[in-house]
Order: structure tokens, then sequence, then C-alpha cells
């Protein structure tokens, strides 16, 4: 399981960073691969497991019709910091990949208190909000 989070003091290259809550995703009319049903579940875990301010973006292949099969990438909009975001990360990531039967899902973490970087900014900007 490759796991995408934020994470104060730690280098790039392992995928940590942070978005401000205040930035704002571009939200279109773009096409998921996903099911209304998957859309529910993720959406609903997410504010079961974080709270009602959480938002909840969707973003990589799964946005591209013409692609199969897949990983699932989401990043959660947190608007109050988090301690151990690692664990947070993979405990949400288990709990989809178990309520989605058994489909890969990747979480990426924005909260206040964690380091941005560019795979934020790729979910920001191709990202459709769930």
């Amino acid at each position: 399981m490759r796991i995408l989070l934020s994470l104060p003091n730690y280098k790039a290259a392992c995928y940590t960073g942070l978005a401000s809550p205040a930035r704002k995703m571009m939200l279109s009319s773009k096409k998921m691969r996903l099911t209304h049903q998957q859309i529910d579940i993720i959406r609903l875990s997410a504010q079961e497991s974080f709270g009602a301010n959480v938002q909840v973006f969707l973003f990589g292949s799964r946005l591209d019709d013409n692609k199969l099969g897949g990983d699932i990438d989401i990043m959660l909009e947190l608007t109050e910091a988090v301690v151990n975001p690692a664990l947070l990360s993979a405990q949400f990531s288990a709990k989809l990949t178990r309520l989605l039967q058994g489909r890969k899902v990747d979480v990426l973490l924005a909260a206040p208190n964690l380091i941005h970087l560019p795979i934020h900014e790729i979910a920001f900007q191709q990202g459709q909000k769930l």
C-alpha cells in the first residue's frame, strides 16, 4: 500500500507535504470512473473518520475515461491540524479498501500543520470534489 500524506520535516521524495485549507480545487464536469455507490462510501467514510468539514477530492487515473482499472487516488482536505498523519492515512486507506471490496486506495492528506508538496498542487488543479 502506498500512502500519500503530509508530515512536517520529511523529504518530498517520501510524498510528504500539505496544502492550505484555503486553496480551492478546480471543479468541472469531469467524468469519474467511480459508481455513485463508491462515491457515497468514500464521502461518508471520510466524514465519519474526519468530521463533517472534510473535503474529499478524487484525482489521478480515475478521472480519465480512456484508462482502465487502477487504484483510487483521493485527497482529504482537513480544516484542523492532525497528529500522526501517517497512521490516519493508512487506517483510512485500509478502511476504504475493505469497504470497496479490495480496491486499492491511495490517500493524500492536506491539513494546516502539514507541508505542501507538488503532489498536492496536482490534486488541487486536476482533481474533482466528491
